[in-house]
């Protein structure tokens, strides 16, 4: 056992030599490297990227200086949504009336609920679709960015509707939208 400490005793001491070699190596290096000549257009390169360095510092010293009410603003944020526990029927209620609101009929609501981890929140994916006149649909679209709910339309597609008596054909619009709930 005595044996094994005095050979690692010496690999570190062979280990640490070696690294004071390769610093006075490296420092000789640098000097050297200082010491050499620069053009002009070496010098008005390293300025401008010495400015640029200074302006990045610049921005990121600005932006840390933003965090906390950045941090305030996204809690207000996520405070201000839906809370899981009623969300569901409050955003099929919304939703129902912004459709009554803009002429349309809303039909075959799917929902999907998925966690978004780290974050405390619930992500819902809704498939529905909207039937009525293109005007309704522009205002039920309207009525989604309007609403103190988020929501994000993610796609949607449009199809005509013809009326058999020659009245003027609707659009049924089938649409995928996302919200968000806080978790209970």
């Amino acid at each position: 056992m005595r044996r094994e400490f005095k050979f690692e005793k010496r690999a570190i001491l062979i280990g640490v030599a070696a690294l004071d070699i390769a610093d006075v190596a490296l420092a000789a290096y640098g000097w050297k490297l200082a010491a050499a000549p620069r053009s002009e257009q070496d010098v008005v390169i390293l300025m401008r990227n010495r400015d640029l360095l200074r302006a990045d510092i610049k921005r990121a010293q600005d932006i840390r200086l933003k965090i906390p009410a950045i941090q305030k603003d996204c809690d207000q944020f996520e405070h201000s949504l839906f809370p899981e526990s009623t969300g569901y029927s409050s955003v099929s209620a919304e939703l129902g009336a912004i459709a009554t609101k803009s002429g349309l009929q809303l039909e075959n609501m799917a929902l999907r609920q998925k966690e978004v981890k780290g974050r405390g929140l619930t992500e819902l994916d809704m498939d529905t679709t909207v039937s009525g006149s293109y005007v309704g649909v522009v205002r039920f679209l309207n009525g989604l960015q309007r609403s103190a709910n988020v929501y994000a339309v993610e796609g949607l597609a449009a199809k005509s509707e013809f009326e058999q008596q020659g009245g003027r054909g609707g659009v049924r619009v089938t649409l995928h939208i996302k919200t968000y709930f806080r978790a209970a």
